[in-house]
């Protein structure tokens, strides 16, 4: 039977997750990118650090130990998911996580300016973008869709990130003044 110091615990990383739930979907976006699948990850990750929660130790980094048991969950999800060919090894997106601080992962405020420069998008490119990272289309789909051949897909998507990776940028650094 549960006592009241673990309920709270409990209690204690329920409420951290929720407050680290917008970065950690980006988080999981980066590494997934289907967003089906990242919403099947991201239930699995809570039920996860909610039965690991007596294991949390309070003062310690919750978004680094949340975002390993997401990085596993995520590739659980891939292995069964994607076809091997179309994903990731688990060394590759291990070193891509460790690129990263846990702390520099999407904030709520970078969502917010993503989704607004994903509206100051040209009207080609945000509809390869839609369709990429909103349908989860693979660029082949795409080219199909579009009539575009596969290498100006991977054109119009690299384009497209620089693009929103500068606009949001800029409107941190606008909002940070």
């Amino acid at each position: 039977m549960p006592t009241e110091s673990s309920n709270d615990q409990t209690s204690l990383v329920q409420g951290l997750f929720v407050q680290h739930l917008p970065a950690l979907r980006g988080f999981l976006l980066s590494i997934v990118s289907d967003f089906s699948l990242v919403d099947d990850v991201v239930q699995e990750t809570f039920l996860t650090v909610n039965a690991k929660a007596g294991d949390f130790q309070i003062g310690s980094n919750f978004r680094a130990w949340a975002w390993t048991i997401a990085r596993y969950k995520a590739l659980q999800a891939l292995e069964k998911a994607v076809p091997a060919e179309d994903r990731f090894s688990p060394e590759v997106l291990a070193a891509l996580c460790a690129q990263e601080d846990a702390e520099q992962w999407h904030t709520e405020a970078q969502m917010r300016h993503l989704t607004h420069c994903i509206g100051t998008l040209a009207p080609k490119a945000r509809e390869v973008v839609e369709l990429r990272y909103q349908q989860a289309h693979k660029p082949q789909e795409i080219a199909r869709l579009m009539g575009w051949s596969v290498d100006s897909v991977h054109v119009a998507l690299s384009r497209a990130r620089v693009f929103l990776r500068d606009c949001v940028s800029e409107r941190m650094t606008l909002e940070a003044r």
